[in-house]
C-alpha cells in the first residue's frame, strides 16, 4: 500500500479555454479530483493571469490560454477545523470580531478556511469580500477588524500607520510585576525597527501578575518579547517563555480598540469585559 500524499506544491500551464483546472491538477497530482475541490474552496489553488495572482475558487471559472493554476496542497493545514469567532458589530464597509485561540488572522499560500476573514467572507450577510486590516498572534485572542472592501481597507490601515487607533491588551505574566516601574515604557527595537511598548500593573496574583498593555507600533510578537525581556514572559507563550510548564494557552487578550470610525464619523469604542 502506497504512502498518504501530504504536501504537494504543483503548477499546471493552462493551454485553452476548454481546459478543466481540476482535471489537470488530478492528472499532475495524482490527487482525487474531490480533494482537489475542497482545497479550492480552501484556498489552496490560486491563478495566475499576467502580472495578477489570487486565489481560485471556483473550479468553473472562465480561464484563458496562457493562464497558470497553482495547487498548495498540505493535508494537514487542510484537515484543520476552523474556530468559531465571535461577531462583535457589523458596520457594512467593515466588522469587528473576537479572535479566538488558535484561529489565524489571514491564510498563508496553503490555506484560508481556518481564518477570521475567510469565516466574515462565508457567514456574515450579506455576504461580501473580506480584507485583513491587522493580526493577532495565532496563539493570541481578542478584537481585530475586518475590512469589507479594498477602499475601507486602506483607510483602517491609514489609522493603524498614523497611530491614530488605540490598542490595548491584557496579560497574565509570570513574577511580581510591581517590582517595575508603573507604568513601564520600553522602546526596545525588535529586528532593526522602533517599537514602544508601554506596560502598567492592574494587580499581582502571587507568582503572576496582570498587566495592562498599550502599543505604539505593532512589530511581530512585540508584546511578547518586550515582556520576556523584562523577565516576565507571557505565561502559556511558548516562544519566548515557558508555555510548555506553564499548562495553559497564550494568555494575551486584545481587549480594546478606540479609533474614529470611517462609517460613522465619531469616535468609537469597542471593549471585551475583563474576565
Amino acid at each position: 500500500m502506497s504512502e498518504p500524499i501530504n504536501r504537494i506544491e504543483t503548477h499546471v500551464l493552462i493551454g485553452s479555454a476548454e481546459d478543466d483546472p481540476i482535471n489537470l491538477l488530478h492528472l499532475a497530482t495524482g490527487l482525487s479530483r474531490q480533494r482537489i475541490k475542497l482545497a479550492m474552496t480552501q484556498g489552496a489553488v490560486w491563478l495566475t493571469r499576467g502580472r495578477n495572482t489570487q486565489r481560485l475558487r471556483r473550479a468553473k471559472r472562465a480561464l484563458r490560454a496562457g493562464d497558470e493554476v497553482h495547487l498548495y496542497y498540505d493535508a494537514n493545514i487542510l484537515a484543520r477545523t476552523p474556530v468559531e469567532p465571535t461577531l462583535i458589530a457589523d458596520l457594512g464597509p467593515y466588522s469587528v470580531w473576537r479572535k479566538p485561540y488558535g484561529v489565524l488572522s489571514q491564510g498563508t499560500k496553503w490555506g484560508d478556511h481556518c481564518t477570521v476573514v475567510r469565516w466574515a467572507e462565508r457567514h456574515l450577510q450579506p455576504e461580501r469580500s473580506a480584507f485583513t486590516v491587522h493580526r493577532l498572534d495565532r496563539a493570541a485572542s481578542g478584537l481585530i477588524l475586518v475590512a469589507h472592501s479594498k477602499t475601507m481597507a486602506a483607510a483602517l490601515s491609514e489609522l493603524f500607520r498614523n497611530r491614530k487607533l488605540e490598542k490595548r491588551y491584557r496579560v497574565l505574566v509570570a513574577g511580581d510585576f510591581s517590582r517595575q516601574p508603573n507604568p513601564i515604557r520600553v522602546e526596545e527595537p525588535i529586528d532593526g525597527k522602533e517599537a514602544i511598548s508601554e506596560f502598567s500593573l492592574e494587580r499581582s496574583e502571587g507568582e503572576r501578575s496582570v498587566v495592562d498593555v498599550r502599543i505604539e507600533t505593532g512589530r511581530k510578537h512585540q508584546i511578547r518579547r518586550h515582556l520576556a525581556g523584562l523577565g516576565h514572559p507571557v505565561i502559556g507563550d511558548r516562544l519566548y517563555g515557558h508555555g510548555e510548564e506553564d499548562g495553559m494557552d497564550l494568555q494575551l487578550t486584545a481587549y480594546l480598540l478606540r479609533f474614529r470610525c470611517p462609517v460613522k464619523d465619531t469616535q468609537v469604542e469597542y471593549r471585551l469585559a475583563c474576565e
